[in-house]
């Protein structure tokens, strides 16, 4: 990781975070472009020759900066609508590159793919089937497609994140997906290319991939005996970062065991998180302290607008002061933001020395930072930057309350 202490002072690769802070202001999301670029590679030369692509799940972080890092260095890409789509044209990355899921495309959004020639749709129901077979044919042309297939497999993670159950809303069942691949096969504008499969994130262990996989290559014998023909696995992401003390996932073994496993097949992946999470953080000031008998609270102003994931999910970020301050109050803290509800923590009981005026560091909050955040309490949204080496620079301006109400209008009940 890049994010390190050099002369007490928190740094983001060779750059101080308090220089960051007078810069560019209160709070703060900052990301490591070393960082961004060496997690992909990761994933990417682990495979060796094998054919591979490995597309980086935009909907962690949809920053232009970010997708632009990626784009340069030959990274894929997942996206889950239009809108991403148009963000990774935009940041200089290719359709033909890219993997198109979610559980509800639109009749527009499958025409602006198949206009810019994606590399395929994940395909989630029997009736995103018709409606992308309709779109084609309106067009002329073949829709490439890959049928998401969920295999039951419980993923051992938080259950807002699971998604390979039968009880959750993504994929087609895995015994009904036979007769799907029949339809497309036998379809003038659908072109069958790969099999799908994506069971959860923030995964910590490789088993789960591995039977999930099993199951999927079961059904790739069965549709060989139906002379369907699978060009390509997509097995996804959710590969898990380490937020607190958690044992992840060594990538090089997990990929060379699927590897084993799928023979010459190219495989596909879906890694997000595991790109970014830990190549970015939350900077956040504190504006007050406050003890009673029962509670210590460092009032930052940072709020679950800002960082939703505590809140959302329960979830851990460390939290660690970005100077060391000996003359603040040692104490055990909760860090809690200006939004009026019980619920606004970004973190509790952590033992810190602080004094007002500090800044506070949320580590690991590159993925489902930003891209979570809302203008909840008329908040303006926060800035984020980017760093490399010793350079830095804005790659989103922060919001402004006069920018907040731009697109709104007083209604008038006197029509004229």
């Amino acid at each position: 990781m890049s994010f390190s202490y050099k002369n007490q002072i928190l740094h983001a690769e060779s750059v101080s975070i308090t220089d960051l802070m007078e810069t560019y202001g209160s709070p703060l999301y900052v990301y490591s472009q070393t960082d961004i670029e060496n997690n992909w590679r990761e994933f990417d030369q682990a495979f060796g020759s094998h054919p591979h692509l490995v597309c980086y799940a935009v909907k962690a972080n949809s920053n232009l900066a970010v997708l632009n890092t990626l784009a340069k260095i030959g990274a894929g890409f997942d996206i889950v609508s239009e809108g991403e789509l148009e963000r990774v044209l935009a940041a200089g990355g290719q359709a033909n590159r890219c993997v198109f899921s979610g559980v509800a495309k639109t009749a527009r959004e499958i025409k602006r793919a198949l206009e810019v020639g994606v590399r395929c749709f994940n395909v989630e129901s029997a009736s995103e089937l018709d409606r992308i077979e309709s779109v084609a044919q309106s067009l002329n042309t073949q829709a490439p497609i890959s049928i998401r297939v969920n295999p039951n497999v419980d993923a051992m993670t938080h259950p807002y994140i699971s998604t390979g159950l039968k009880e959750n809303k993504f994929g087609v069942d895995i015994d009904d997906a036979i007769s799907l691949y029949q339809q497309a096969n036998n379809s003038e504008y659908l072109n069958v290319q790969g099999l799908d499969c994506h069971i959860g994130s923030q995964l910590t262990e490789v088993s789960p991939f591995l039977d999930a996989l099993d199951k999927v290559l079961e059904l790739v014998d069965q549709l060989n005996q139906q002379d369907i023909t699978i060009t390509h696995l997509d097995l996804g992401g959710g590969v898990g970062i380490q937020y607190d003390d958690e044992q992840t996932i060594d990538i090089k073994s997990y990929i060379e065991a699927m590897i084993a496993k799928v023979g010459n097949i190219e495989i596909i992946l879906e890694p997000g998180r595991a790109i970014v999470g830990n190549a970015g953080v939350f900077i956040t000031k504190v504006e007050f302290l406050k003890q009673n008998s029962e509670h210590s609270f460092a009032i930052i102003d940072g709020a679950m607008n800002d960082l939703q994931r505590p809140s959302l999910y329960g979830s851990y970020h460390q939290a660690i002061a970005v100077e060391d301050n000996s003359k603040g109050i040692k104490d055990t803290w909760d860090l809690v933001g200006p939004i009026c509800e019980t619920g606004d923590f970004l973190a509790k009981d952590r033992e810190l020395t602080l004094a007002q005026g500090d800044y506070i560091a949320l580590m690991s909050a590159g993925a489902y930072g930003f891209v979570l955040s809302s203008n909840y309490n008329s908040r303006p949204r926060v800035a984020e930057v980017i760093v490399s080496g010793s350079d830095h620079a804005l790659v989103r301006k922060r919001e402004t309350v006069g920018s907040l109400s731009e697109n709104e209008f007083i209604f008038n009940d006197k029509i004229n």
